[in-house]
């Protein structure tokens, strides 16, 4: 059997990971976007994952502990692959070890890339039209 391939295991559960974390923000500016909802609308599906204050609301720490969950299941199953393989033990825990790296790696920084789009976007496009809508 083909040993799995820590990289795109790592990208696939890492990209993954980001999006579920995100799905708070990346999903109204999406639907925003595609003209399926309007600012206020977008800014109230927001407001369920953070505080007034902007700190972290229950929806996002929910969405969070999902994407975590989803890297150690990566981490798991990736795992599981690679011991129906016959390769050696000390490869095998540099391939682990690898694997966890990028996986903290690329979750994080898709997960940054994502957060820093969307708060872009959210301040560019959707609070003015936020705006525009409530006739602010």
């Amino acid at each position: 059997m083909k040993s799995p391939n820590a990289f795109k295991w790592s990208i696939k559960y890492g990209l993954i990971s980001a999006l579920t974390g995100m799905l708070c923000c990346v999903a109204p500016a999406v639907l925003f976007m595609f003209g399926l909802m309007g600012g206020v609308v977008a800014i109230s599906f927001a407001d369920f994952f953070y505080k007034e204050d902007g700190s972290l609301g229950t929806g996002s720490i929910i969405l969070r502990t999902v994407a975590i969950g989803l890297g150690i299941y990566a981490t798991y199953i990736f795992r599981k692959k690679q011991n129906q393989c016959s390769i050696d033990r000390k490869r095998k825990n540099l391939n682990l070890a690898m694997l966890i790296f990028l996986l903290i790696t690329f979750g994080i920084s898709f997960f940054l890339a994502f957060e820093s789009w969307s708060s872009w976007y959210f301040d560019e496009f959707i609070v003015p039209q936020q705006q525009k809508e409530l006739n602010i």
